[in-house]
Protein backbone atom coordinates (compact mmCIF):
# COMPACT_ATOMS: atom_id res chain seq x y z
CA UNK A 1 0.00 0.00 0.00
CA UNK A 2 1.36 3.09 -1.14
CA UNK A 3 2.44 5.85 1.98
CA UNK A 4 -0.24 8.95 1.90
CA UNK A 5 1.53 12.20 1.34
CA UNK A 6 2.15 14.14 4.07
CA UNK A 7 1.30 17.46 3.00
CA UNK A 8 -1.16 18.44 -0.52
CA UNK A 9 -2.05 21.64 -2.55
CA UNK A 10 -5.26 21.51 -3.82
CA UNK A 11 -7.72 24.20 -5.43
CA UNK A 12 -4.82 26.06 -7.22
CA UNK A 13 -3.04 26.60 -10.61
CA UNK A 14 0.36 24.48 -11.00
CA UNK A 15 2.70 25.93 -13.23
CA UNK A 16 4.93 23.25 -13.74
CA UNK A 17 7.47 24.36 -16.01
CA UNK A 18 7.71 20.95 -17.30
CA UNK A 19 8.99 20.23 -21.03
CA UNK A 20 5.52 20.26 -22.18
CA UNK A 21 4.52 23.53 -19.65
CA UNK A 22 1.25 21.42 -18.74
CA UNK A 23 -0.69 22.98 -15.99
CA UNK A 24 -1.87 21.16 -13.08
CA UNK A 25 -4.52 21.76 -10.16
CA UNK A 26 -3.15 19.80 -7.01
CA UNK A 27 0.77 18.56 -5.76
CA UNK A 28 1.04 16.08 -3.69
CA UNK A 29 4.32 16.29 -1.05
CA UNK A 30 6.16 12.82 0.52
CA UNK A 31 9.06 14.29 2.78
CA UNK A 32 11.04 16.71 0.71
CA UNK A 33 9.99 15.52 -2.48
CA UNK A 34 7.41 15.98 -4.70
CA UNK A 35 4.91 12.49 -4.92
CA UNK A 36 2.30 13.67 -7.33
CA UNK A 37 1.04 16.30 -9.75
CA UNK A 38 -2.41 16.39 -11.29
CA UNK A 39 -5.85 17.17 -11.09
CA UNK A 40 -7.53 18.30 -7.65
CA UNK A 41 -9.70 14.88 -7.00
CA UNK A 42 -6.52 12.54 -8.00
CA UNK A 43 -4.29 14.42 -5.69
CA UNK A 44 -7.10 14.72 -2.98
CA UNK A 45 -7.67 10.54 -3.62
CA UNK A 46 -3.96 10.17 -2.24
CA UNK A 47 -4.30 11.95 1.18
CA UNK A 48 -4.51 9.80 4.76
CA UNK A 49 -5.81 11.04 7.87
CA UNK A 50 -2.49 12.87 8.78
CA UNK A 51 -2.04 14.43 6.08
CA UNK A 52 -1.68 18.23 5.86
CA UNK A 53 -3.97 20.44 3.18
CA UNK A 54 -3.00 23.61 1.75
CA UNK A 55 -5.70 24.91 0.10
CA UNK A 56 -4.62 27.56 -2.35
CA UNK A 57 -8.14 28.78 -3.09
CA UNK A 58 -7.12 29.80 -7.16
CA UNK A 59 -3.68 31.14 -6.22
CA UNK A 60 -0.73 29.80 -8.74
CA UNK A 61 2.14 27.88 -7.55
CA UNK A 62 5.66 28.12 -9.67
CA UNK A 63 8.96 26.01 -9.40
CA UNK A 64 11.28 28.01 -6.45
CA UNK A 65 12.59 30.72 -8.62
CA UNK A 66 16.07 30.57 -8.90
CA UNK A 67 18.82 33.27 -9.20
CA UNK A 68 21.72 32.43 -11.54
CA UNK A 69 24.16 35.06 -10.94
CA UNK A 70 23.78 37.16 -7.37
CA UNK A 71 26.19 37.94 -5.25
CA UNK A 72 24.69 36.11 -2.38
CA UNK A 73 27.13 35.74 0.37
CA UNK A 74 28.15 39.42 2.56
CA UNK A 75 31.14 40.95 0.98
CA UNK A 76 32.83 44.95 1.42
CA UNK A 77 30.52 45.42 -1.85
CA UNK A 78 27.46 44.49 -0.47
CA UNK A 79 27.73 43.62 3.32
CA UNK A 80 24.54 44.98 5.07
CA UNK A 81 25.38 47.24 7.91
CA UNK A 82 26.45 50.10 5.48
CA UNK A 83 24.92 52.69 4.40
CA UNK A 84 22.59 52.07 1.70
CA UNK A 85 22.55 54.63 -1.25
CA UNK A 86 20.25 53.22 -3.69
CA UNK A 87 17.33 54.36 -5.26
CA UNK A 88 14.80 55.88 -4.29
CA UNK A 89 16.12 56.47 -0.90
CA UNK A 90 18.62 58.44 -2.18
CA UNK A 91 17.79 60.71 -5.70
CA UNK A 92 20.60 63.16 -5.65
CA UNK A 93 24.08 63.92 -4.66
CA UNK A 94 22.63 66.15 -2.08
CA UNK A 95 20.95 63.22 -0.55
CA UNK A 96 23.66 61.27 -0.41
CA UNK A 97 26.09 63.98 1.50
CA UNK A 98 23.26 64.22 3.85
CA UNK A 99 23.13 60.78 4.49
CA UNK A 100 27.31 60.58 5.17
CA UNK A 101 26.85 63.80 7.34
CA UNK A 102 24.34 61.54 9.45
CA UNK A 103 26.24 58.59 9.43
CA UNK A 104 29.27 61.35 10.63
CA UNK A 105 27.02 62.17 13.80
CA UNK A 106 27.72 58.84 14.70
CA UNK A 107 31.05 57.55 13.96
CA UNK A 108 34.15 58.94 15.88
CA UNK A 109 36.25 61.00 13.46
CA UNK A 110 39.02 58.92 11.81
CA UNK A 111 36.42 55.79 11.14
CA UNK A 112 35.33 54.73 7.97
CA UNK A 113 31.77 55.49 6.91
CA UNK A 114 30.99 53.13 3.80
CA UNK A 115 28.03 53.21 1.96
CA UNK A 116 26.60 51.43 -1.49
CA UNK A 117 24.64 51.15 -4.67
CA UNK A 118 24.02 54.77 -5.78
CA UNK A 119 23.93 54.68 -9.54
CA UNK A 120 24.65 58.07 -11.01
CA UNK A 121 21.80 57.39 -13.57
CA UNK A 122 19.22 58.11 -11.14
CA UNK A 123 21.04 61.36 -9.37
CA UNK A 124 18.89 64.92 -10.16
CA UNK A 125 22.80 66.31 -11.19
CA UNK A 126 23.71 63.35 -13.85
CA UNK A 127 27.14 63.29 -12.58
CA UNK A 128 29.37 60.81 -10.72
CA UNK A 129 30.18 61.60 -6.86
CA UNK A 130 33.51 63.44 -6.12
CA UNK A 131 35.90 63.06 -3.39
CA UNK A 132 35.38 67.56 -3.36
CA UNK A 133 31.41 66.39 -2.62
CA UNK A 134 32.48 64.18 0.38
CA UNK A 135 34.68 66.08 2.39
CA UNK A 136 31.79 68.83 2.35
CA UNK A 137 30.38 66.87 4.69
CA UNK A 138 32.40 64.15 6.09
CA UNK A 139 36.28 65.41 6.04
CA UNK A 140 37.54 64.36 9.47
CA UNK A 141 36.18 60.54 8.51
CA UNK A 142 37.60 58.11 5.76
CA UNK A 143 34.46 57.79 3.41
CA UNK A 144 34.48 54.95 0.49
CA UNK A 145 31.22 54.46 -1.45
CA UNK A 146 30.89 51.40 -3.99
CA UNK A 147 29.11 52.06 -6.96
CA UNK A 148 25.69 50.02 -7.83
CA UNK A 149 27.66 47.82 -9.70
CA UNK A 150 30.89 47.29 -7.60
CA UNK A 151 33.44 48.07 -10.64
CA UNK A 152 34.04 51.51 -8.97
CA UNK A 153 33.62 53.89 -6.30
CA UNK A 154 34.56 57.08 -4.78
CA UNK A 155 36.83 57.99 -2.03
CA UNK A 156 37.10 61.08 -0.11
CA UNK A 157 40.49 62.80 0.30
CA UNK A 158 41.17 61.56 3.68
CA UNK A 159 40.92 58.15 2.24
CA UNK A 160 42.66 58.91 -0.96
CA UNK A 161 45.70 60.45 1.62
CA UNK A 162 45.43 56.97 3.69
CA UNK A 163 45.82 54.83 0.50
CA UNK A 164 48.43 56.86 -0.84
CA UNK A 165 46.86 58.44 -4.18
CA UNK A 166 47.79 61.34 -5.58
CA UNK A 167 48.73 62.70 -8.29
CA UNK A 168 51.87 61.04 -8.96
CA UNK A 169 50.21 57.36 -8.24
CA UNK A 170 50.13 55.11 -11.41
CA UNK A 171 47.12 53.11 -12.80
CA UNK A 172 47.35 49.67 -11.28
CA UNK A 173 47.19 47.03 -13.84
CA UNK A 174 43.62 46.59 -14.91
CA UNK A 175 42.39 49.42 -13.25
CA UNK A 176 41.88 52.94 -13.35
CA UNK A 177 42.09 56.38 -11.02
CA UNK A 178 39.66 58.73 -12.26
CA UNK A 179 41.75 61.98 -12.61
CA UNK A 180 40.37 65.94 -13.16
CA UNK A 181 42.01 68.02 -15.96
CA UNK A 182 45.11 68.98 -13.93
CA UNK A 183 46.08 64.80 -13.17
CA UNK A 184 44.35 64.85 -9.74
CA UNK A 185 42.11 61.81 -8.48
CA UNK A 186 38.65 62.78 -8.38
CA UNK A 187 38.44 60.21 -5.81
CA UNK A 188 36.59 58.06 -8.69
CA UNK A 189 38.28 54.66 -8.40
CA UNK A 190 37.68 51.93 -11.19
CA UNK A 191 38.04 48.34 -11.57
CA UNK A 192 41.67 47.14 -9.80
CA UNK A 193 42.08 50.79 -8.39
CA UNK A 194 39.27 50.07 -5.78
CA UNK A 195 41.57 47.83 -3.88
CA UNK A 196 44.23 50.13 -3.04
CA UNK A 197 41.09 51.54 -0.36
CA UNK A 198 38.90 48.83 -0.30
CA UNK A 199 42.75 46.55 1.42
CA UNK A 200 42.16 48.83 3.78
CA UNK A 201 38.39 48.63 4.99
CA UNK A 202 37.62 46.68 8.12
CA UNK A 203 36.93 42.96 7.21
CA UNK A 204 33.99 41.30 7.82
CA UNK A 205 34.06 38.95 11.13
CA UNK A 206 32.93 35.21 10.18
CA UNK A 207 29.97 36.45 12.81
CA UNK A 208 29.00 38.44 10.23
CA UNK A 209 29.06 36.79 7.36
CA UNK A 210 26.87 34.05 8.90
CA UNK A 211 24.30 36.63 9.88
CA UNK A 212 24.42 37.85 6.27
CA UNK A 213 24.01 34.15 4.56
CA UNK A 214 21.08 33.55 7.41
CA UNK A 215 19.46 36.93 6.89
CA UNK A 216 19.79 36.79 2.64
CA UNK A 217 18.11 33.38 2.97
CA UNK A 218 15.12 34.68 4.91
CA UNK A 219 15.28 37.61 2.22
CA UNK A 220 15.04 35.02 -0.80
CA UNK A 221 12.45 32.86 1.04
CA UNK A 222 9.87 36.19 1.31
CA UNK A 223 10.40 36.31 -2.95
CA UNK A 224 9.21 32.55 -3.61
CA UNK A 225 13.34 31.72 -3.78
CA UNK A 226 14.85 28.72 -3.52
CA UNK A 227 18.41 28.30 -4.89
CA UNK A 228 21.01 30.79 -6.07
CA UNK A 229 24.28 30.69 -7.99
CA UNK A 230 26.90 32.49 -5.61
CA UNK A 231 29.76 33.95 -7.55
CA UNK A 232 33.45 34.75 -6.21
CA UNK A 233 33.76 33.18 -2.91
CA UNK A 234 36.98 32.72 -1.09
CA UNK A 235 37.86 29.71 1.73
CA UNK A 236 35.92 32.04 4.45
CA UNK A 237 33.03 32.18 2.56
CA UNK A 238 32.68 28.65 2.13
CA UNK A 239 33.48 27.87 5.98
CA UNK A 240 30.60 30.37 6.32
CA UNK A 241 28.19 28.72 4.51
CA UNK A 242 29.11 25.31 5.89
CA UNK A 243 28.45 26.44 9.18
CA UNK A 244 24.89 28.09 8.17
CA UNK A 245 24.36 24.77 6.52
CA UNK A 246 25.24 22.97 9.66
CA UNK A 247 22.65 25.10 11.86
CA UNK A 248 19.95 24.07 9.49
CA UNK A 249 19.54 27.64 8.71
CA UNK A 250 20.57 27.16 4.70
CA UNK A 251 16.90 27.57 3.42
CA UNK A 252 18.20 28.05 -0.27
CA UNK A 253 19.80 25.86 -2.34
CA UNK A 254 23.84 27.57 -2.75
CA UNK A 255 26.11 26.69 -6.13
CA UNK A 256 29.11 28.02 -5.42
CA UNK A 257 32.05 29.62 -7.57
CA UNK A 258 35.64 29.96 -6.77
CA UNK A 259 37.36 33.18 -7.17
CA UNK A 260 39.82 32.05 -10.20
CA UNK A 261 42.17 34.81 -9.71
CA UNK A 262 44.50 37.00 -12.59
CA UNK A 263 47.84 34.69 -12.83
CA UNK A 264 48.74 31.47 -13.73
CA UNK A 265 50.56 30.91 -10.26
CA UNK A 266 46.85 31.09 -8.68
CA UNK A 267 44.48 29.44 -11.12
CA UNK A 268 47.70 26.17 -10.54
CA UNK A 269 47.07 26.93 -6.63
CA UNK A 270 43.03 26.86 -6.71
CA UNK A 271 43.31 23.54 -9.24
CA UNK A 272 45.71 22.10 -6.47
CA UNK A 273 43.14 22.88 -3.80
CA UNK A 274 39.62 22.45 -4.80
CA UNK A 275 39.37 20.97 -8.17
CA UNK A 276 38.77 17.38 -6.44
CA UNK A 277 35.77 18.69 -4.83
CA UNK A 278 34.13 20.75 -7.38
CA UNK A 279 32.76 18.55 -9.77
CA UNK A 280 29.26 19.34 -9.51
CA UNK A 281 28.27 17.04 -13.17
CA UNK A 282 29.55 13.67 -11.26
CA UNK A 283 27.93 14.62 -7.59
CA UNK A 284 26.06 17.51 -6.00
CA UNK A 285 25.98 15.89 -2.83
CA UNK A 286 23.33 17.39 -0.03
CA UNK A 287 21.68 19.22 -2.69
CA UNK A 288 21.80 22.39 -0.51
CA UNK A 289 25.80 23.81 -1.21
CA UNK A 290 28.14 23.25 -3.97
CA UNK A 291 30.81 23.67 -4.84
CA UNK A 292 30.06 24.72 -8.54
CA UNK A 293 33.02 25.85 -10.59
CA UNK A 294 35.42 29.12 -11.05
CA UNK A 295 34.62 32.88 -11.70
CA UNK A 296 37.30 34.49 -13.56
CA UNK A 297 36.91 38.17 -15.69
CA UNK A 298 37.50 39.21 -18.96
CA UNK A 299 36.55 42.33 -18.51
CA UNK A 300 35.00 45.80 -16.22
CA UNK A 301 31.82 47.15 -16.36
CA UNK A 302 29.42 49.13 -18.95
CA UNK A 303 28.59 51.48 -15.97
CA UNK A 304 32.12 52.51 -15.67
CA UNK A 305 32.55 52.67 -19.08
CA UNK A 306 35.65 49.78 -18.70
CA UNK A 307 33.96 46.96 -20.04
CA UNK A 308 35.86 45.96 -23.12
CA UNK A 309 34.23 46.88 -26.82
CA UNK A 310 35.21 47.09 -30.38
CA UNK A 311 33.77 50.86 -30.52
CA UNK A 312 34.18 54.10 -28.52
CA UNK A 313 32.44 53.95 -25.79
CA UNK A 314 29.01 56.67 -25.79
CA UNK A 315 28.11 59.19 -23.22
CA UNK A 316 24.85 60.57 -22.81
CA UNK A 317 23.37 58.03 -25.55
CA UNK A 318 24.62 60.29 -28.24
CA UNK A 319 28.38 61.82 -27.59
CA UNK A 320 30.90 59.57 -27.46
CA UNK A 321 34.09 59.30 -24.91
CA UNK A 322 36.62 59.74 -27.54
CA UNK A 323 39.47 56.81 -27.28
CA UNK A 324 38.06 54.62 -24.47
CA UNK A 325 37.15 51.29 -25.12
CA UNK A 326 37.38 49.89 -22.09
CA UNK A 327 40.13 47.10 -21.30
CA UNK A 328 40.41 43.59 -20.16
CA UNK A 329 41.06 42.12 -16.69
CA UNK A 330 43.06 39.81 -17.29
CA UNK A 331 45.64 40.14 -20.28
CA UNK A 332 44.14 37.56 -22.77
CA UNK A 333 46.85 35.71 -23.79
CA UNK A 334 46.93 34.89 -19.67
CA UNK A 335 42.89 34.15 -19.35
CA UNK A 336 43.38 32.03 -22.65
CA UNK A 337 46.04 29.68 -20.58
CA UNK A 338 43.88 29.98 -17.83
CA UNK A 339 40.63 28.86 -19.15
CA UNK A 340 42.30 26.16 -20.59
CA UNK A 341 44.18 24.96 -17.24
CA UNK A 342 40.50 25.11 -15.67
CA UNK A 343 38.97 23.44 -18.43
CA UNK A 344 41.92 20.74 -18.30
CA UNK A 345 41.28 20.10 -14.23
CA UNK A 346 37.60 19.35 -15.21
CA UNK A 347 36.10 23.02 -14.04
CA UNK A 348 32.94 24.49 -14.52
CA UNK A 349 33.81 28.26 -14.81
CA UNK A 350 31.52 30.90 -15.33
CA UNK A 351 33.30 34.24 -16.50
CA UNK A 352 32.02 37.52 -16.72
CA UNK A 353 32.33 39.39 -20.37
CA UNK A 354 30.02 42.49 -21.13
CA UNK A 355 31.49 44.14 -24.31
CA UNK A 356 31.16 42.37 -27.36
CA UNK A 357 35.27 42.21 -27.57
CA UNK A 358 35.56 40.80 -24.41
CA UNK A 359 32.96 38.17 -25.31
CA UNK A 360 34.44 36.88 -28.37
CA UNK A 361 37.36 36.50 -26.80
CA UNK A 362 35.57 34.16 -23.79
CA UNK A 363 33.69 31.85 -26.25
CA UNK A 364 36.62 31.42 -28.26
CA UNK A 365 38.83 30.81 -25.77
CA UNK A 366 35.72 28.28 -24.42
CA UNK A 367 36.18 26.72 -28.21
CA UNK A 368 39.70 26.76 -28.10
CA UNK A 369 40.13 24.78 -24.81
CA UNK A 370 37.45 22.18 -26.00
CA UNK A 371 39.15 21.85 -29.41
CA UNK A 372 42.26 20.66 -27.92
CA UNK A 373 40.01 18.51 -24.57
CA UNK A 374 36.50 17.48 -25.92
CA UNK A 375 35.28 17.27 -22.39
CA UNK A 376 31.62 17.40 -22.52
CA UNK A 377 28.74 18.83 -20.08
CA UNK A 378 31.07 21.44 -17.80
CA UNK A 379 28.32 23.76 -19.01
CA UNK A 380 30.79 26.74 -19.16
CA UNK A 381 29.24 29.86 -19.19
CA UNK A 382 29.83 33.56 -20.01
CA UNK A 383 28.11 35.84 -16.51
CA UNK A 384 26.49 38.81 -18.24
CA UNK A 385 27.25 38.62 -22.41
CA UNK A 386 25.68 42.25 -22.48
CA UNK A 387 26.25 42.81 -26.49
CA UNK A 388 27.60 39.73 -28.17
CA UNK A 389 28.56 39.76 -31.74
CA UNK A 390 27.18 37.52 -34.25
CA UNK A 391 30.13 35.79 -34.07
CA UNK A 392 29.78 35.10 -30.31
CA UNK A 393 26.39 34.05 -30.94
CA UNK A 394 26.96 31.47 -33.59
CA UNK A 395 29.65 29.84 -31.18
CA UNK A 396 27.44 29.64 -28.37
CA UNK A 397 25.14 27.73 -30.17
CA UNK A 398 27.47 25.64 -31.85
CA UNK A 399 29.20 24.65 -27.82
CA UNK A 400 25.89 24.45 -26.42
CA UNK A 401 24.84 21.90 -29.21
CA UNK A 402 27.95 20.21 -29.22
CA UNK A 403 29.33 19.99 -26.25
CA UNK A 404 26.82 21.12 -23.50
CA UNK A 405 29.16 24.61 -22.92
CA UNK A 406 28.80 28.13 -24.02
CA UNK A 407 25.10 29.41 -21.55
CA UNK A 408 24.94 32.98 -21.23
CA UNK A 409 23.86 33.79 -17.95
CA UNK A 410 22.82 37.74 -18.52
CA UNK A 411 21.07 40.06 -16.09
CA UNK A 412 17.35 40.91 -17.19
CA UNK A 413 17.02 43.76 -14.72
CA UNK A 414 20.29 45.87 -16.29
CA UNK A 415 18.19 47.19 -18.82
CA UNK A 416 15.63 48.51 -15.09
CA UNK A 417 17.82 48.87 -12.76
CA UNK A 418 20.64 50.59 -14.29
CA UNK A 419 19.16 51.06 -17.60
CA UNK A 420 19.45 54.89 -17.47
CA UNK A 421 23.22 54.33 -16.91
CA UNK A 422 23.53 51.66 -19.38
CA UNK A 423 21.32 53.88 -22.38
CA UNK A 424 23.90 56.63 -22.16
CA UNK A 425 26.70 54.71 -21.84
CA UNK A 426 25.90 52.37 -24.67
CA UNK A 427 23.91 54.51 -27.63
CA UNK A 428 23.17 53.01 -30.16
CA UNK A 429 24.18 49.48 -29.00
CA UNK A 430 21.69 49.35 -26.14
CA UNK A 431 19.39 48.07 -29.07
CA UNK A 432 20.73 44.74 -28.89
CA UNK A 433 21.69 44.55 -25.03
CA UNK A 434 20.48 41.09 -23.47
CA UNK A 435 18.96 39.59 -26.96
CA UNK A 436 16.94 37.61 -25.46
CA UNK A 437 14.65 37.12 -28.32
CA UNK A 438 17.84 35.93 -30.63
CA UNK A 439 18.73 33.56 -27.85
CA UNK A 440 15.44 31.98 -28.41
CA UNK A 441 15.66 31.69 -32.25
CA UNK A 442 18.80 30.09 -32.35
CA UNK A 443 18.20 27.48 -29.59
CA UNK A 444 20.64 29.17 -27.36
CA UNK A 445 19.35 28.85 -23.52
CA UNK A 446 20.37 31.21 -20.77
CA UNK A 447 19.82 31.56 -17.51
CA UNK A 448 18.78 34.87 -15.41
CA UNK A 449 20.56 36.49 -12.22
CA UNK A 450 20.14 39.64 -10.69
CA UNK A 451 23.76 40.07 -9.70
CA UNK A 452 22.61 41.45 -6.90
CA UNK A 453 22.97 43.89 -5.50
CA UNK A 454 23.85 45.43 -8.13
CA UNK A 455 19.89 44.82 -8.94
CA UNK A 456 16.84 43.92 -6.48
CA UNK A 457 17.36 40.29 -6.07
CA UNK A 458 13.66 39.96 -6.24
CA UNK A 459 13.51 37.37 -9.32
CA UNK A 460 9.75 38.56 -10.23
CA UNK A 461 11.65 41.87 -11.27
CA UNK A 462 14.04 39.62 -13.89
CA UNK A 463 11.04 38.18 -15.48
CA UNK A 464 8.75 41.51 -15.96
CA UNK A 465 12.31 42.79 -17.14
CA UNK A 466 12.91 40.77 -19.63
CA UNK A 467 9.44 41.57 -21.30
CA UNK A 468 9.41 45.03 -20.94
CA UNK A 469 13.11 46.27 -21.40
CA UNK A 470 12.02 49.49 -19.34
CA UNK A 471 14.61 51.83 -18.42
CA UNK A 472 14.06 52.85 -14.21
CA UNK A 473 13.37 56.42 -15.44
CA UNK A 474 13.71 56.89 -19.04
CA UNK A 475 16.25 59.67 -19.26
CA UNK A 476 17.30 59.19 -22.43
CA UNK A 477 13.34 58.04 -23.89
CA UNK A 478 11.57 55.11 -22.32
CA UNK A 479 12.71 52.52 -25.10
CA UNK A 480 16.54 53.07 -25.08
CA UNK A 481 16.58 49.26 -25.77
CA UNK A 482 13.79 48.38 -27.97
CA UNK A 483 11.31 45.65 -28.22
CA UNK A 484 13.01 43.73 -30.66
CA UNK A 485 14.37 41.53 -28.40
CA UNK A 486 11.63 40.82 -25.73
CA UNK A 487 10.80 37.17 -24.92
CA UNK A 488 7.36 36.18 -23.50
CA UNK A 489 6.56 35.40 -19.49
CA UNK A 490 7.39 31.40 -20.74
CA UNK A 491 10.08 32.25 -21.65
CA UNK A 492 10.81 34.70 -18.53
CA UNK A 493 9.78 32.06 -16.44
CA UNK A 494 12.00 29.51 -17.79
CA UNK A 495 15.11 31.26 -17.07
CA UNK A 496 14.92 31.40 -13.56
CA UNK A 497 13.68 28.15 -12.79
CA UNK A 498 14.38 25.04 -15.13
CA UNK A 499 17.11 27.01 -17.47
CA UNK A 500 19.03 28.38 -14.04
CA UNK A 501 18.51 24.96 -12.93
CA UNK A 502 20.64 23.73 -15.57
CA UNK A 503 23.62 26.05 -14.73
CA UNK A 504 23.37 24.55 -11.26
CA UNK A 505 23.79 21.33 -12.27
CA UNK A 506 20.45 20.21 -10.32
CA UNK A 507 17.59 20.35 -13.11
CA UNK A 508 17.28 16.44 -12.58
CA UNK A 509 15.84 17.80 -9.11
CA UNK A 510 14.77 21.08 -8.92
CA UNK A 511 13.45 24.05 -11.40
CA UNK A 512 10.08 22.35 -12.03
CA UNK A 513 7.26 20.83 -10.60
CA UNK A 514 7.13 17.02 -11.05
CA UNK A 515 6.70 14.02 -9.56
CA UNK A 516 10.35 12.61 -7.34
CA UNK A 517 12.05 16.35 -7.56
CA UNK A 518 12.79 18.75 -4.77
CA UNK A 519 9.35 20.08 -3.43
CA UNK A 520 10.88 23.49 -3.71
CA UNK A 521 7.64 26.12 -4.50
CA UNK A 522 6.67 29.25 -4.24
CA UNK A 523 2.85 30.65 -4.36
CA UNK A 524 1.64 33.86 -5.93
CA UNK A 525 -1.29 35.96 -5.55
CA UNK A 526 -1.52 36.14 -9.34
CA UNK A 527 -1.18 33.93 -12.52
CA UNK A 528 1.61 35.25 -14.08
CA UNK A 529 0.46 33.79 -17.41
CA UNK A 530 -2.56 35.62 -17.23
CA UNK A 531 -1.72 39.44 -15.81
CA UNK A 532 -0.24 41.80 -17.58
CA UNK A 533 3.25 42.55 -17.90
CA UNK A 534 3.31 45.85 -15.67
CA UNK A 535 1.22 43.10 -12.96
CA UNK A 536 4.37 40.72 -12.83
CA UNK A 537 6.51 43.22 -11.52
CA UNK A 538 4.05 43.44 -8.73
CA UNK A 539 3.40 39.71 -7.96
CA UNK A 540 3.81 38.41 -4.36
CA UNK A 541 4.98 35.72 -2.81
CA UNK A 542 2.18 34.71 -0.38
CA UNK A 543 3.88 31.05 0.73
CA UNK A 544 7.61 29.51 0.29
CA UNK A 545 8.22 25.83 0.25
CA UNK A 546 11.75 24.32 0.60
CA UNK A 547 12.37 20.59 0.52
CA UNK A 548 8.90 19.84 1.60
CA UNK A 549 8.69 22.75 4.79
CA UNK A 550 6.98 25.89 4.82
CA UNK A 551 9.79 28.51 4.93
CA UNK A 552 7.81 31.37 4.51
CA UNK A 553 4.19 32.58 4.82
CA UNK A 554 2.76 36.06 4.77
CA UNK A 555 -0.08 36.88 6.79
CA UNK A 556 -2.74 35.34 4.31
CA UNK A 557 -6.15 33.77 4.46
CA UNK A 558 -4.83 30.91 2.91
CA UNK A 559 -5.84 28.03 4.68
CA UNK A 560 -3.70 25.09 5.90
CA UNK A 561 -5.44 22.12 7.80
Amino acid sequence: MNTPPDVILVNGTILTVDPSDSIAEAIAIRGDKISAVGDRSFIESLAGPNTRRVNLDGRTVTPGLLDAHAHFSPSQFNRPDILDLSYPHVKSIKDVQEAIARRAQEVPPGGWIQGRSWDEGKFAERRRITARDLDQVASEHLVWLSHTTGHYGVANSAALRLAKIQRETPEPPSGTIDRDSSGYPTGILKETAQDLVTALLPPLTQAEMEWGMREMARRFNTEGMTGVKDPEIYDKTWEAYRAVLAGNELTVRVFTLWYGGRSIDEARALIAKRAAMTRPYEATGDDRLLAGGVKLYADGSGGARTAWVYDDWNVDFTGTDAGNRGYPNIEPDTLREMIGMYHDAGLHMGIHAIGDRAIDLVVDSYAEAIRRNPKHGLRHAIIHANIPTQHALEVMSLLQRDYDAGYPEPSATFTWWIGDTYAGNFGARSRRLNPFATFQRRGILWANGSDYSVTPFPARYGIWAAIARQPALGVYSDDPFGREECVDVKMALRAVTIWAARQMFLEPKIGSIEAGKYADLAVWDRNPYQVETGDLKEMRCELTMFSGKIVFQRDTQMKID
